[in-house]
């Protein structure tokens, strides 16, 4: 839908009050709608009954007790008159998204398929004023003289929307604010603080990228074969799920950094998220503290577990080591599911006190074998707890030095499944292999053994390391 050059379409002005701001757990209080059709001004409001407990701060920011919506009707009873009553206008809101998102998920309960052109009044606001420090609905009002009748009740909100789109008219021009929202219904899928030139300014590459919120705090840090695509399905998706709503409202500035293929995003995006800790991510942690289980036998023939810490720990040098853990808890906590699977003795593996000639608690529960007590052969003991960890060993470093893994031109230098750092030339490529020794990442780990198990289009060349004075490495 194109606007004509001198004539508005219908367009609804809207707003909702809520019971909170998860709008597949939370349900609307209230709707109220101004629209605006051949320049006439038509009014829609309700209260609803939401079903649902209004919170004692809502109650108080709204001014809606639960008293007030007991007998109103049902979102799903209004469903079909609020869609005639929206249909074929243009959605107008405050911050959209969280109007719009709150009115599909409540549409979509009640079987209907709402989908509008929506206009976001933050995003004209900043097209159309951006000499205004904030643009918030209480900015608006301040900046503009808009005249309150009721504040965060939703027919008043959405009143003060369309005292906004009349000053714009009166100060602009009908024509520029018809060109205004045209751009704003062409990009309406960008959040409001975002601009489409930024956006489309970001490659469709390999590489990183960082949302940053207000103050350029790390919001949010992902990674992508194709940049530009990933960062638009963020804002897509926000229209729909709620983290990517709360995401593109929070969203201030973008960043990214290219790499040379997939293997490069990945190992970048681990070291960024543990360096940076943005406030969206799930925390990657750090391998300080890592420990291991190591298998040797006892004096008795049986083949037991011992855990090494990080203070011994080597992974990569080591042979014998299985799992990889990043507190003794969880090390015990899989040793206990490991037994318990294969009916293993947890006093010969050490997870309970061993007494000789009595059997173990899991004996008695029946979740031991009984090789505690010699119901069952040691050695077949043994061979089931090295079956079961196998598929967890911790792989031995396959080479003999550090090697290069060849990614469309850039060399990801790696030593030990420690990576060293990423080279574009031979120069670069001696300088690192000649650097200090970097900290062992259990999660860069997981992604070089992928590398080198062909999971990525890239040559794996190892280094054969030289005297500098005499040449570079050899690649």
């Amino acid at each position: 839908m194109s606007l004509s050059d001198h004539e508005y379409p219908p367009i609804a002005f809207v707003d909702i009050e809520t019971t909170g701001s998860h709008f597949e757990r939370d349900r609307i209080t209230e709707v109220g709608i101004k629209s605006l059709i051949h320049d006439q001004v038509e009014t829609w409001e309700s209260l609803i009954n939401p079903q649902a407990c209004i919170p004692q701060n809502i109650q108080s920011l709204t001014g809606i007790r639960p008293e007030m919506v007991i007998k109103q009707p049902t979102f799903e009873n209004l469903a079909a008159e609020i869609a005639r009553e929206l249909e074929g206008k243009i959605f107008v809101a405050h911050n959209a998204r969280f109007d719009y998102g709150f009115l599909k998920a409540s549409f979509k309960r009640a079987g209907i398929d709402f989908k509008p052109k929506v206009l976001c009044t933050v995003k004209l606001s900043r097209l159309l004023f951006p000499e205004q420090p904030r643009h918030n609905l209480d900015t608006i009002i301040s900046a503009h003289h808009l005249e309150l009748s009721s504040r965060h009740r939703a027919l008043g909100d959405a009143d003060l929307l369309l005292q906004f789109w009349r000053v714009c008219e009166a100060k602009l021009g009908r024509d520029a604010l018809l060109k205004a929202v045209n751009q704003l219904i062409a990009n309406a899928s960008l959040p409001p603080n975002i601009d489409k030139a930024l956006v489309d300014s970001i490659p469709e590459k390999p590489g990183c990228y960082i949302f940053y919120g207000e103050n350029q705090v790390p919001l949010y840090i992902g990674k992508s074969i194709s940049l530009r695509s990933r960062v638009m399905g963020h804002f897509q998706g926000a229209l729909t799920l709620r983290k990517e709503m709360k995401l593109s409202l929070q969203v201030r500035d973008i960043d990214w950094i290219e790499t040379s293929g997939e293997l490069g995003a990945l190992i970048l995006e681990s070291r960024l998220i543990k360096e940076r800790m943005p406030s969206m991510n799930i925390k990657l942690r750090r391998s300080k503290d890592l420990c291991a289980w190591r298998l040797g036998f006892d004096g008795d023939g049986v083949l037991t577990p011992r855990l090494v810490g990080h203070r011994e720990l080597d992974p990569g040098i080591q042979e014998n080591l299985y799992g990889l853990f990043y507190s003794k808890r969880e090390a015990n906590s899989y040793l206990k599911a490991i037994a318990k699977k294969y009916r293993l003795c947890e006093a010969l593996l050490g997870l309970e006190k061993r007494i000789d000639g009595k059997a173990c608690f899991g004996y008695q529960v029946r979740q031991c074998g009984g090789a505690c007590i010699g119901h069952s052969p040691i050695e077949l003991h043994n061979l089931q707890l090295k079956t079961a960890l196998e598929l967890f060993q911790v792989q031995v470093w396959p080479y003999s030095g550090p090697v290069a893994i060849k990614e469309a031109g850039h060399m990801h230098v790696v030593d030990r499944w420690r990576y060293l750092g990423t080279a574009i030339n031979e120069e670069e490529l001696y300088e690192l292999t000649d650097s200090e020794e970097a900290e062992f990442d259990l999660d860069i780990y997981k992604i070089l053994k992928k590398a080198l198990a062909g999971s990525f289009k890239c040559q794996v060349i190892p280094l054969v390391l030289m005297d500098p004075a005499l040449a570079h490495p050899i690649v």
